[in-house]
């Protein structure tokens, strides 16, 4: 029995990038084998075991012959006869199939390391098109590295292109598209993931309404770089500069940049003899963002911000023109009286959304501070004092929404003054 650590703890130490989980491969072993020294089997596919102390992945070396459409039309071997080179032909990278001894010795029978050095992402083998997950995964891994430098080697976007063209692609479940997007959208530059699916055709089987977006022109008053799905990726680069300064949970920067992919949905469906300007885009936005999330079965956190922001990001630019009482109804739209977590969210998509327009990145954006001051005078303004004044049932609602228009009104005659 030959125990080796492999995949991407290899590559992320080389890469002098702190580790996070380990996985193993075994080599020489049988099942049998690994329970009778204390492992415990966890794998449905394949043979993986759970260490005794570490509670690490070691799994069984194996080889994988196709015998079906889609990424689970595989079987699996795990004799003990596979070979270490076996193990690692199958894997999707050669940066991903390099093995390291425990004296430290690499194993690179793919030439891993000089693609390091190199910087690309290339494929291990023609076997690499059998999988069509591989596209989304070199995909999210361009996302990850593309700021060390990497690029996608060109022969691999060309087998990319192969099965985007094959209809293997249709085959991957919506819960796997989702998990890949989101593992994409928690990297450091998750617009190249959805660059990366365009370049290789992926975006129009994955993402029609997305694919749709590139070529929509917009107005070059408003939206200098004009192309509306160039915005759309504009969008998500302003809204991670602006978390550098406003850090968000992992599961609410997924929903803020979802929320900036689907905001502009709908002016894929403007006729053209109306191009470049899109009335009414907004709730055709929300409409399409919410059959996506829906088709992709998304979280209803992400889900919900995503509505929101598709159908009144335009409200949030033209803040100082609303009228209170329609700021108002905007407050209730997005219940941040009763919900004030979700407000903070909707306000960074829409100032991402203003500063993802070319030469506009760093302009500033006072909607959000009024909005935030409204919300701010709304919630001061409580139920229990008009209680003590007598009011009840549905004239209580009536006053204290009354009051609280005025207390935005206030707000907004501050704002006025000020300039």
């Amino acid at each position: 029995m030959n125990i080796y650590l492999v995949g991407g703890a290899v590559r992320d130490e080389l890469l002098g990038i702190p580790g996070k989980d380990r996985d193993w491969v075994v080599v020489g072993a049988t099942e049998q084998a690994m329970r009778d020294q204390g492992f415990t089997p966890v794998g449905k596919d394949f043979p993986v075991f759970l260490h005794p102390v570490t509670h690490e992945e070691y799994a069984l070396a194996r080889t994988e012959r196709k015998s079906g459409r889609g990424y689970t039309g595989f079987e699996c071997y795990s004799g003990s006869e596979v070979t270490l080179e076996q193990d690692l032909s199958r894997r999707d990278l050669t940066i991903n199939a390099i093995a390291r001894q425990d004296d430290g010795t690499l194993v690179d029978p793919f030439h891993g390391q000089q693609d390091l050095q190199n910087r690309l992402l290339r494929h291990v083998s023609p076997a690499f098109v059998e999988d069509p997950l591989r596209v989304l995964r070199v995909a999210r891994f361009l996302a990850r590295f593309h700021d060390r430098g990497f690029q996608i080697a060109d022969e691999t976007l060309a087998l990319m292109r192969d099965i985007a063209a094959s209809g293997e692609l249709q085959t991957l479940t919506p819960e796997r598209v989702w998990t890949e997007t989101e593992k994409a959208l928690l990297e450091p530059s998750p617009w190249r993931y959805f660059e990366a699916l365009r370049d290789c055709g992926a975006l129009a089987v994955v993402f029609p309404e997305l694919d749709k977006l590139f070529g929509v022109p917009q107005p070059p008053k408003h939206h200098p770089e004009i192309d509306t799905g160039i915005h759309m990726l504009l969008t998500l680069q302003a809204a991670l500069k602006l978390m550098q300064t406003h850090p968000l949970e992992k599961a609410d920067r997924v929903a803020v940049l979802f929320s900036l992919i689907c905001h502009d949905l709908g002016k894929s469906m403007t006729p053209e003899y109306k191009w470049p300007s899109h009335p009414g885009h907004e709730p055709i936005s929300a409409h399409l963002a919410e059959k996506l999330c829906i088709r992709l079965r998304a979280p209803n956190p992400v889900k919900r911000l995503s509505l929101l922001v598709s159908e009144f990001h335009t409200h949030c630019h033209r803040a100082f023109e609303l009228k209170p009482a329609t700021v108002m109804r905007l407050l209730e739209a997005l219940d941040a009286l009763r919900r004030p977590e979700t407000l903070p969210l909707f306000l960074l998509a829409c100032e991402a959304d203003a500063r993802g327009r070319t030469g506009l990145e760093d302009r500033d954006y006072p909607q959000a501070d009024y909005i935030r001051d409204c919300a701010a005078a709304a919630r001061l303004v409580e139920a229990k004092p008009l209680v003590e004044l007598g009011f009840k049932g549905e004239t209580l609602g009536i006053e204290l929404r009354k009051r609280r228009i005025v207390a935005i009104r206030d707000v907004k005659n501050c704002y006025v003054k000020e300039q």
